[in-house]
Parts: C-alpha cells; sequence; structure tokens
C-alpha cells in the first residue's frame, strides 16, 4: 500500500475503513455516533484518554461514569478535594495519571475553562503526552491528528509491512497513516483505526477475513502477520523488597497516607517498611503477630514488589508510626490495588483464622 498518497477525501482505504467504522463501531460512554454532527465534549474524550492509558476499555468504563458523575465538568473536576480524586482513581492504577489529571483541570480552568485545540497546545499540560494530545485534537476537535496508540501501532505494523519496533514503529505508522486522514471525519479516522485493532487486528488470531483493509495489508500478502509488530526484547524487571503492617483494633485498621510525590504518592496504605533491594523483615512493636506464608506479589512498571505481610490484632488503637490512621475497616476498599491484595491475606491471619 503506497504510504506517500496525498490526502483525499475519497481515498480507498479511508472510505472503507469510515464505512466500517459507521456499521461496527463500538458503544462507548465518552464516544459520539459514527458521523454524528455534534462536537464531543473535549473533557469527556480527555478523561476516558488518560483512563484508558494502561487500563482496559472493560476496565475504565465504569471509573469514567463514577468520575463524570461526581465532576461533570473539567471546571468541577479543578475543584475537587485532591484526596476524592485520588480515591475515586482507587484500582486504577499509575497513579500519577490522577494527580495530573488534576493539576491539568486546574490549568485549564486557569485560562479560562477551555481546552486547546491544537495539539501542541495541547502536550503544554500536565500528564498529555504525544498520544493524548493527537487523540484529543482528533477526536474532540477535528483536527487531522493520527493517535498512535498500541492498536494503531499494530494496525499501521501489519498494514505497511512496517517491520520495527517501539518508539520508531510508532513515529512510522503516524507519518504511513498521515496521508490518508480524510479532513471531514478525522476524529472517527482515527476511532475507526482504534475499533479496528481492539476487534480485528488482535494481537493474536486477528480476523483478517473481517478486516475491510484486508487486501491491502503487506504482513497478510506476505505471511507476517504473526510476526508484526516486532516485539522488543524484554528486559526482566528488578525486584524489591518490604513489609506492610496490618494493624487491627476494634474493628479499625491502622493506615498511612504516603508522601506526595513518588510512586502511590498522597495514597492511603498499610504502614511498613521501606521497599528495597535487600529490606529485612521487621516489626514495628513487639506483639502476637502473624507472618504470611508468601508475600504479596505485585507488578509496578519499572520494578517488581514482593511484600512481606505481618497482621496482629490488638484491644485499642495506638501510635506506633507517624500520623497513623485509624480507618474503619468497611471503608478500606478504595486502597492501591496492591494494598487491597495486602489486606485480603492479612485480615484472616489478624483474627487467627488463616
Amino acid at each position: 500500500m503506497p504510504v506517500e498518497t496525498p490526502r483525499a477525501e475519497a481515498h480507498p482505504a479511508a472510505s472503507r475503513l469510515l464505512a466500517w467504522y459507521d456499521a461496527n463501531a463500538r458503544e462507548l460512554p465518552w464516544r459520539q455516533p459514527p458521523g454524528s454532527t455534534t462536537q464531543p465534549d473535549p473533557y469527556r474524550v480527555w478523561l476516558a484518554e488518560v483512563m484508558l492509558q494502561q487500563t482496559s476499555v472493560e476496565a475504565a468504563a465504569g471509573y469514567f461514569h463514577r468520575f463524570v458523575a461526581r465532576w461533570p465538568t473539567v471546571l468541577a473536576l479543578a475543584a475537587a478535594d485532591p484526596a476524592d480524586v485520588l480515591a475515586a482513581w482507587a484500582g486504577l492504577g499509575y497513579y500519577a495519571r490522577a494527580r495530573n489529571l488534576l493539576a491539568c483541570a486546574q490549568k485549564i480552568a486557569a485560562a479560562g475553562g477551555h481546552f486547546p485545540r491544537t495539539e501542541a497546545e495541547l502536550r503544554a499540560l500536565p500528564g498529555i503526552g504525544p498520544y493524548t494530545a493527537a487523540a484529543i485534537a482528533a477526536l474532540a476537535f477535528g483536527q487531522p491528528a493520527v493517535p498512535v496508540d498500541a492498536n494503531l501501532a499494530r494496525v499501521g505494523a501489519r498494514l505497511f509491512g512496517l517491520d520495527v519496533a517501539g518508539s520508531v514503529l510508532e513515529s512510522a505508522v503516524g507519518k504511513a497513516f498521515q496521508p490518508l486522514v480524510p479532513a471531514c471525519r478525522p476524529g472517527d479516522f482515527a476511532q475507526a483505526l482504534m475499533d479496528l485493532g481492539a476487534m480485528i487486528c488482535r494481537p493474536r488470531a486477528p480476523r483478517c477475513d473481517s478486516c475491510p483493509l484486508c487486501d491491502l495489508c503487506v504482513a497478510r500478502h506476505q505471511g507476517q502477520t504473526d510476526a508484526l509488530p516486532r516485539r522488543p526484547a524484554k528486559r526482566p524487571r528488578p525486584r524489591r523488597f518490604g513489609t506492610a503492617w496490618f494493624v487491627e483494633a476494634r474493628g479499625k485498621v491502622a493506615l498511612i497516607r504516603r508522601p506526595p510525590r513518588g510512586l502511590l504518592g498522597g495514597l492511603l496504605a498499610l504502614p511498613g517498611t521501606a521497599w528495597g533491594a535487600d529490606a529485612l523483615p521487621s516489626l514495628p512493636f513487639p506483639g502476637a503477630w502473624r507472618w504470611a506464608s508468601a508475600p504479596v506479589v505485585h507488578g509496578f512498571t519499572h520494578f517488581e514488589l514482593h511484600l512481606a505481610i505481618a497482621a496482629i490484632s490488638i484491644d485499642r488503637p495506638r501510635t506506633f508510626v507517624e500520623d497513623v490512621l485509624w480507618i474503619p475497616l468497611d471503608q478500606v476498599a478504595g486502597l492501591p490495588t496492591l494494598f487491597q491484595k495486602a489486606v485480603a491475606v492479612a485480615q484472616p491471619l489478624a483474627r487467627g483464622t488463616q
């Protein structure tokens, strides 16, 4: 398929793709129907795209509904309490996204409450990188931008036969698709490519016979569908170790709030030791502690954490770490996933039922 074709309204690939999208588009809560003349709400587009970073559509949908019900506009979000935003984000992971979400909303509010329309202006906002800027520009403002995420990278690698990986692939895919973006429906074109990657051009077992671009696909013609996109070599993640202390007293559990900056910044957590390459298990005070038979293992982007769990039930709340908070056990559901897993292991231990 020629990459250099000038962009035109009726390019065969774009026309076919849009016709397929009109008939098969996913119904998503942040989306306008195909061909809609109603301008999408940039707040909803932005919120969805931030949530979808490192998160599946299925997982993000429930969070999206709850967010827009609680903070229906960017101005409402800008005025939110940071602790409330982080609590509402709990379970989505990558919490820097939530902190940047609030910082971005505040910056937009300070500028009058209106999102900028161009990729360059959008990229100047906190937490908005090249992909998110292109997605907002295309989906919300009809700019001829190509937001290259994993789905688009996979579709482009196969369609154009691009045998490269990583950032080189993303750049090559963006350049290859750019001449095909129709001036009349750039947002629908971008979403059609997203849906094609999610529904048809899947990582494994792609449904080539259902693809509207199958006869143009270089990888299919060359028998390279399974080989593309090329997968970059994986580097093993280093391990870190630590201990979490689950202390229960009269139906309450001891929690701390992590420092505002850094991993899981500003979130409630179980107290415990620092995480390090060779952290040794330790306890904050003597007592009838019980240890979990195996650590809780949790993967972060750059390392794998092995968290030993020690649990105890005491007669009454006490101060054993700085700024300890005693929270009713029935109110700890909003903890980050790591500590939800730790509580699930520790609670039976503290009660002597495991």
